[in-house]
């Protein structure tokens, strides 16, 4: 599954934005990240998301996007 988001958002910003991007980490791993240079998406299985609590992490921060 978050291969096939990383892809997706991936083929999705280089056809609308031109934009290069540089995948890093493994699905099986449970995070995998997205570099697009000015923007970096970071897709976690359920698992890591409870085990790093990324959310409060960055409570203070903006959230622009948010897809579960």
């Amino acid at each position: 599954m978050l291969d096939a988001l990383a892809s997706t958002a991936m083929d999705e910003i280089k056809r609308k934005h031109k934009k290069k991007s540089r995948k890093q980490g493994l699905a099986r791993d449970g995070w995998v990240v997205v570099d697009f240079g000015d923007v970096v998406v970071h897709l976690l299985s359920p698992d890591q998301r409870d085990y790093y609590q990324i959310e409060e992490l960055w409570e203070d921060g903006k959230v622009l996007l948010r897809l579960k």
